[in-house]
C-alpha cells in the first residue's frame, strides 16, 4: 500500500458505485492508481459491457442493494433522470452519498437517499478520464467537513468546494469547458494547416501549447493577462494575433459560451427539481 493511500480519507473504507459508466470508471481507475484495493470497491450497472469492464478491474460487481449494504461511501454515477429511482429503494442511513449526476439538486438527492444519509453533490469533467479533473463540490445539509474531504479525495486534479448555488456556474466553466478548449485546439490546428504545417504536427503543437499554458498559469498563479503580456513584444507576431482575436470577438465569445451554458444548466436543474 502506498503512503498516499494510507493518508487518504478513503483509506480502509469500502466504496460503492451505482453506475459504472465512463466517468465512474475513470474515478475507479484513479482510486486504484492511488493504492486503494479493488476488493474495497463495489459497482453495479444494468449494462453488461460496463459490468464486464468493472469485473476486469477486479471489483465486486453486484446489484444496487448489495452495493449500498457493503459500502460506506456510495458514488451515484447514473443518468440524472434515474437518480431518484436508483436511490429510493436503498437503505442509506449512515452512508455518505456522493453524486456526480449533472444538474440534480442536493434537495432531490437528499430526498431520494432518505433520512440519515449524508450527501455531497459534485460536478466533475471529462479530463477526469486522464487524471486531470476540474471538480466543484457542494455539501448537503448534514455533510461534515470530513465528508467533503472524503468526496474531494475521489478525484485526481483540481477540486474546489463551492456553495451549491454556484455549481451550475462550475458546470458552465469546467464541466462544459473541455468542449470549448477542444474547439480552440482544433481551430489552432486548422490555422497551422492554413499556414503550411502538416495536420498531425499542427494538432500536436496546438494541444501541447494549451496544456503548457494552463500548466504555467497553475504553477505560477500569475494572472493570465500578465502572462499574455509577457509573450506580446511590441510590434511582434503575438500582438498581431491577439489583435485579430479581439477584432473577431474571441473574449466575448468565450464569456457568452459560459453564460449560455449556465442558463441551460439552470433550466435543467429546475426541470429535475420539479
Amino acid at each position: 500500500m502506498s503512503a498516499m493511500a494510507a493518508a487518504s480519507p478513503l483509506h480502509n473504507r469500502n466504496i460503492g458505485f451505482i453506475g459504472a459508466g465512463a466517468m465512474a470508471s475513470a474515478i475507479i481507475k484513479g482510486l486504484l492508481a492511488s493504492g486503494i484495493s479493488p476488493g474495497r470497491i463495489s459497482a453495479s450497472d444494468p449494462w453488461e459491457p460496463a459490468r464486464a469492464k468493472a469485473k476486469a478491474l477486479g471489483l465486486n460487481v453486484t446489484g444496487n442493494a448489495e452495493v449500498a449494504i457493503v459500502s460506506e461511501i456510495i458514488v451515484v454515477a447514473v443518468k440524472p433522470d434515474v437518480v431518484a429511482s436508483a436511490l429510493a429503494p436503498l437503505e442509506l442511513r449512515g452512508k455518505l452519498v456522493v453524486s456526480i449526476a449533472a444538474g440534480v439538486p442536493l434537495m432531490a438527492i437528499e430526498i431520494a437517499a432518505g433520512n440519515g444519509a449524508r450527501c455531497v453533490r459534485t460536478m466533475p469533467n471529462t479530463p477526469c478520464l486522464v487524471g486531470e479533473a476540474a471538480v466543484g463540490v457542494a455539501r448537503g445539509t448534514t455533510a461534515t467537513d470530513a465528508d467533503v474531504a472524503t468526496a474531494m479525495a475521489l478525484f485526481r486534479g483540481v477540486v474546489v468546494e463551492v456553495p451549491e448555488k454556484q455549481l451550475n456556474a462550475v458546470t458552465a466553466v469546467s464541466g462544459s469547458g473541455p468542449a470549448y478548449i477542444f474547439l480552440l485546439i482544433e481551430a489552432l490546428a486548422d490555422g497551422g494547416v492554413k499556414a503550411g504545417l502538416p495536420r498531425a504536427t499542427a494538432l500536436k503543437l496546438a494541444a501541447q501549447t494549451v496544456k503548457g499554458a494552463a500548466a504555467m498559469q497553475l504553477a505560477t498563479g500569475t494572472h493570465p493577462g500578465q502572462l499574455k503580456d509577457q509573450v506580446c513584444s511590441p510590434g511582434g507576431t503575438t500582438i498581431a494575433g491577439v489583435s485579430a482575436l479581439e477584432e473577431n470577438g474571441f473574449r466575448h465569445a468565450a464569456i457568452s459560451a459560459v453564460t449560455a451554458a449556465k442558463a441551460r444548466a439552470d433550466e435543467m436543474s429546475a426541470s429535475v427539481a420539479k
